[in-house]
């Protein structure tokens, strides 16, 4: 019932994923007020859930538009679980924005495989992924993605190597001009310090968590089975895949250098939404399909109940 429910995409889908969403979002926010009054933190609650609402249904656009998955709400329905999985992480309220342009900076860059407008697809990005470091220090590493597509789609055009570079001096220029007349100049000695939990801390586990390091492996597993299916369809959607779990892999780069406490694990829940969606197209069996779902309805609902605990 639940997997024929999302095996399709039509507006009752959006109304059920966003009053999901508010649920556990305001239930989160309602359990960490403490001695804050909810006057005080509903207006920038109310934003930061805006944010995540248009992540999510952003993420079905991709999806749909560059024919990641087949035509369901499967990737955005597992976007969501992992926000409730990992609610933990909705405190980081600047990832949260700086993943927003990050998304939109991975639609652009999926979108180069058309091969038309490259250029203003890969500025579009690296201006993206720069106002995206605005708000997250970190996220500058994504640049190292717009230059992964420009080697694999346009790599002999000599001016597209130097596009990203336009694209995060225009950023600058204008953050630098905006800044100078706040007389705040200081923010970018502050805000960019890229600090490096794995060298500052005694543990593994003070870098990474049990339950984010559980995440990483299964999401592995889970896109390396997807990989071993496709193995022989076509170069179009197996190219994208792969760009796709190169997004994963910057992301569990970061997490794996930042603190626990700090760690951008949002980042790699598109890449991760958009495997568990097409490794659970691959089960043929309905009613494996509603256990599997189930199944994850009920972790997530667990891992946020110990949460809220």
């Amino acid at each position: 019932m639940i997997s024929s429910f999302f095996g399709k995409t039509k507006p009752i889908n959006y109304i059920v994923l966003g009053g999901l969403l508010f649920l556990f979002y305001f239930t989160n926010v309602f359990f960490g007020l403490g001695e804050q009054r909810i006057n005080e933190v509903i207006p920038l609650e109310m934003l930061l859930f805006a944010v995540l609402l248009l992540s999510i249904f952003m993420v079905n656009q991709i999806v749909r538009t560059e024919k990641a998955t087949e035509a369901n709400s499967y990737a955005m329905l597992f976007f969501l679980l992992l926000l409730i999985s990992f609610a933990d992480e909705l405190v980081l309220q600047n990832v949260i924005f700086s993943n927003f342009f990050l998304l939109l900076a991975f639609w652009r860059v999926l979108s180069i495989k058309s091969t038309r407008r490259v250029k203003h697809k890969i500025f579009d990005a690296s201006l993206l992924i720069s106002i995206a470091s605005l708000f997250y220090d970190w996220a500058l590493a994504f640049m190292l993605l717009v230059f992964y597509v420009i080697g694999v789609y346009d790599r002999k055009t000599f001016k597209n190597w130097l596009v990203p570079v336009l694209g995060m001096a225009t950023i600058l220029i204008l953050s630098y001009t905006v800044l100078t007349l706040k007389g705040s100049l200081d923010f970018f000695r502050e805000h960019y310090q890229f600090s490096l939990g794995l060298f500052t801390t005694k543990s593994f586990f003070q870098v990474l968590n049990i339950k984010t390091f559980i995440y990483l492996i299964l999401t592995i597993l889970v896109a390396i089975a997807v990989f071993i299916r496709l193995r022989n369809v076509s170069g179009g959607k197996l190219l994208l895949l792969r760009i796709v779990f190169f997004i994963f892999l910057l992301g569990t780069g970061i997490i794996l250098f930042t603190p626990a406490d700090a760690s951008p694990v949002l980042a790699t829940f598109f890449p991760a939404a958009l495997f568990l969606a097409n490794y659970f197209e691959a089960i043929k069996k309905r009613s494996i399909q509603e256990m599997v779902l189930v199944g994850c309805l009920v972790l997530a609902s667990t891992l946020f109940v110990f949460h809220l605990n």
